[in-house]
Parts: structure tokens; C-alpha cells; sequence
């Protein structure tokens, strides 16, 4: 594979199944499903951690949250660890980012020789509220969802002005390119909350065609005890109505469109260019969101609507309507970067865990590959771990029960066979497959001992619970997305 110019497109909470190419019947994503179409869709792809900063993190360095230690939204990245940015830094290529990193801050060196319009968090120290885990607090309710519906928000123009300036910034880099690729990173935040998106695209998804309301409560489902405390802590859709929930569907899916629609605006720069030839393209999230399934909303936890994500990749060398098994995730994109621009790894680098997705898309599948995600974050009592391999997916919560689903034969998690005898075996061959990547209580006291160094930096646990953003992080130049 020849080295070629990368164009990394990251969308921020980005349901996996919510795509037409991922066989959604409502959700309309044109041009990402072109895309799809002339490249290779994975279908088994994963966030390392289903929330901003951990998956962050792990996309930039190629290591596990519990190696990095940026364990939640108040330990944003700060380029101590180094990532494949500062490889290619150090390699003279141009490498530069657009849009929402969520890094600690603009000043720092996290691998970008240019930040064109960067979301970092909040005033350097993002979310501390949400390192108070040890123990969490009875309550604190979610502010994620106060405004719901058609209408235009903070993140609606951010969105817009990145699509702007990726467009403006290929056409001037047309002009002027040199021999070395490029690599151009572009971080989009729809379809994250708030559920605001401008009406033609809520008006898409008229409230009385909607599908029905996935694992309802109301219906019967009974969460885990681990997501019930959560749920507890943070009380976001019980304090909504029948209306608001479908309100919030029907602007999720609008905003899912939104974003296609930025994303189609900046490939249609790229074939106008004159370097579509020359440039693969990538296109994925950081994590997902519950969508109201098992009435949660956000992310934050293990199933596939949190900790699944879209990933497809295209250009020269890759294969064309190409749909792969092999299990995948945000940690391989150390390797893929250094692929795409032709890059050999060093020692320290070989000894990293992920492999190139161009690779994979070119290779025999391999479902059996392992997908490893952990969780110690906002609402979180506990540590909460994912091992995915082949058809069975662990869930194991510390201090809690764990849950295994074969995702074959159950691909919407209704049925957990952790205390099901005939899985036993199952079971305890992928906790192995789990402690072999790391000890997870040690894991979860390591973060709580993190995060309570934290909260006494802040005052202690009284003043720390009212410190830092209190909802979603703030655009450039605004006090906080409302």
C-alpha cells in the first residue's frame, strides 16, 4: 500500500446502528453509506472507554485507558503520553486537526502542528464533578437532555463552521502540497446532545412513525444493578415525558443526518480538489449513545449501543463494498495512521496492541480478534470492564455480577448467560481473556485513588461536586452548551 494523504473524520456519540449502511430502515446517512460503498465497513467496532476523554486518549496513544491514566472527563489528554501526532511531528509531516479534540488544552503539544478551531474542555479541567466516585453521591440528575427538539443549538454552527473550514482548508492544500502525505484530522460533534437540530432535519422523522421504544422498563425489562444505580444517580429519563422521549429519538436521528450532511460536504471538497485520488479517507466515533434503549440515554456503559461504534475506511488499496467481521477498535488507530502515511513502527511502537485497519480490511476476517473497553467515569459506583471475542461479549462490573451475550444468536443483549450453568465454561474462559489484559479491582482502585488526588486538588468532595462543566462542553468563545 502506497503512502497517501489521511483524512480522519470523528463524530462524537455515534450509535452504530444508526446508520443506512449499517442497516437502519429510518435513519438517512447518504453520504456516509457511499462512502461505505466504496470502501470496507466493520462491523464489529468498539470505543475503549464509552466517553469523550478516556476514548480520546486511546485513539491518540494506541493504549488502554488504564495505561494512560486519563481515567474521565477531568483528566483531559494532555500529550505526556506520546501518540502517533508527535510521531508524525517528528517525522516533518503536516498534521493537523479541526474541530473537537477535548484535549486539556490549546497550548499544549498533543500531536497537531495546527489546531484550527479547537473544542478542548472547559477552562482546562472539564467535568470534576465526575470524578467523585468514591463513594458517588446519592444523586446528582443529569442536565444532558433540558432541550429537546427542532431549533438550532451552540453545536448545530460549530458543526457547520468545521465542514466550512475542512473545505476551505483542502482547497488551499491543493494548491500548495508537497511530496509528504498529510494527515488531517476532523472532529465533528453531532449527533452528542443537546437533541437540538434545525427543523428539515427533525421534520424527517415524523414522532408517529418512529419504532417502538427498545427493553422498556415499562414493558418489563429489568436493568442490571449496576445501571439501575447509575440511573439513579443521574435520572435523566424518568424525568421525561412519552413526548420528550420520542422528541429526543426523533432529533437524534436528525441529527445523525446533520452530520452526514457536514461529512458530504467536505468529501464532495475533497473530490473537487483533485486529491480524492490520493486520500483515504476514515470515518468513525468516539463512543455511542443509548438513544432511550432500556430507557438510558448518553453513554456510559458496555452494550452495543454505548460502547459500539461505525467504522469505515476507504481509498486506494482498500476493498470496495467491502463488509468485515474482524473486531476492531478506537486503539488501532496508531497503526492505521502510520500505515496510511507510510511509516514503519519502531521498537517502542511494535509493542502496542492494535493493527492497522487497512490491513484488516485486506485480510481474512477474524472475529476471534479481541476488543477490550473499560469504564471508571461520570455516575460510574464501580469499574466496568468488555471483552469481546467471536460471538460472546463479557460485561463484568466489579462488585457486581458480570453478564455474558452470545451477539450472534442475541444481537439486542436481552439475554444474559452469566448465570446460565451451561456457560460456565464460557464465562470463566473470557474473565481469562479479561485478567490477562489487566486485574480489574486493582484497575478500580487505581482510578478511584486517581480521582480522589483529584477532588482534594479541588477542595474536597463538597466544593469538587460543583466544579467544572456542568453540562456539555462549551463551543470556542461560549460559557457552556445549553
Amino acid at each position: 500500500m502506497k503512502p497517501q494523504n489521511l483524512l480522519y473524520i470523528m463524530s462524537d456519540e455515534h450509535n452504530p446502528k444508526m446508520l443506512g449502511c449499517y442497516g437502519h430502515d429510518q435513519v438517512q446517512t447518504p453520504n456516509i453509506d457511499k462512502l461505505a460503498a466504496r470502501g470496507t465497513r466493520f462491523t464489529a467496532h468498539y470505543t475503549n472507554s464509552p466517553i469523550c476523554i478516556p476514548a480520546r486518549a486511546a485513539f491518540a496513544t494506541g493504549r488502554y485507558t488504564h495505561e494512560t491514566r486519563y481515567w474521565d472527563n477531568a483528566m483531559p489528554y494532555d500529550g505526556e503520553v506520546k501518540g502517533w501526532g508527535h510521531r508524525l511531528q517528528d517525522e516533518g509531516m503536516r498534521v493537523e486537526s479541526i474541530g473537537k479534540l477535548h484535549y486539556r488544552h490549546e497550548d499544549l503539544n498533543t500531536g497537531f502542528s495546527k489546531q484550527h478551531h479547537p473544542m478542548h474542555v472547559m477552562d482546562g479541567i472539564g467535568q470534576v464533578w465526575g470524578s467523585i466516585r468514591d463513594p458517588l453521591p446519592d444523586e446528582r440528575p443529569s442536565r444532558m437532555l433540558k432541550n429537546i427538539g427542532p431549533g438550532e443549538s451552540n453545536y448545530n454552527r460549530y458543526d457547520r463552521l468545521i465542514a466550512d473550514e475542512a473545505c476551505t482548508w483542502l482547497a488551499d492544500e491543493s494548491k500548495n502540497h508537497d511530496e509528504k502525505p498529510w494527515v488531517l484530522y476532523l472532529g465533528f460533534v453531532a449527533p452528542h446532545f443537546p437533541l437540538v437540530v434545525p427543523e428539515e432535519f427533525f421534520n424527517l422523522y415524523p414522532l408517529d412513525k418512529l419504532p417502538p421504544r427498545k427493553l422498556d422498563l415499562e414493558k418489563g425489562y429489568v436493568r442490571h444493578p449496576w445501571l439501575q444505580r447509575m440511573d439513579d444517580f443521574q435520572q435523566v429519563d424518568r424525568k421525561m415525558t412519552p413526548e420528550e422521549r420520542l422528541m429526543g429519538v426523533a432529533a437524534y436521528f436528525g441529527l445523525c443526518t446533520y452530520i452526514d450532511h457536514q461529512i458530504g460536504r467536505v468529501l464532495d471538497a475533497l473530490a473537487e480538489s483533485g486529491m480524492e485520488g490520493d486520500t483515504r479517507v476514515i470515518y468513525t466515533s468516539d463512543h455511542g449513545d443509548n438513544v432511550g434503549t432500556r430507557a438510558l440515554w448518553g453513554k456510559s456503559n458496555m452494550y452495543e449501543e454505548s460502547a459500539g461504534i461505525p467504522l469505515i475506511v476507504a481509498g486506494e488499496g482498500i476493498p470496495e463494498g467491502n463488509v468485515s467481521t474482524t473486531t476492531t477498535s478506537l486503539l488501532d488507530s496508531y497503526q492505521t495512521v502510520m500505515h496510511g502515511v507510510g511509516l514503519d513502527l519502531n521498537d517502542e511502537e511494535q509493542e502496542l496492541e492494535g493493527k492497522s485497519w487497512f490491513d484488516l480490511a485486506n485480510a481474512v476476517d477474524d472475529p476471534e480478534r479481541i476488543a477490550f473497553g473499560e469504564y471508571h467515569a461520570s455516575s460510574s459506583p464501580t469499574g466496568v470492564f468488555m471483552l469481546r471475542k467471536g460471538r460472546y461479549k463479557l460485561i463484568y462490573y466489579v462488585e457486581y455480577e458480570p453478564e455474558l451475550f452470545d451477539l450472534e444468536a442475541d444481537p439486542e443483549e436481552t439475554i444474559d448467560l452469566a448465570g446460565n450453568p451451561d456457560y460456565a465454561d464460557v464465562l470463566k474462559e473470557y474473565e481469562g481473556y479479561l485478567r490477562a489484559i489487566c486485574d480489574p479491582e486493582k484497575t478500580d482502585r487505581q482510578a478511584k485513588d486517581d480521582q480522589n488526588v483529584l477532588i482534594e486538588k479541588f477542595g474536597g468532595r463538597d466544593k469538587a461536586l460543583h466544579t467544572g462543566t456542568p453540562g456539555a462542553t462549551p463551543v470556542p468563545g461560549q460559557a457552556h452548551e445549553t
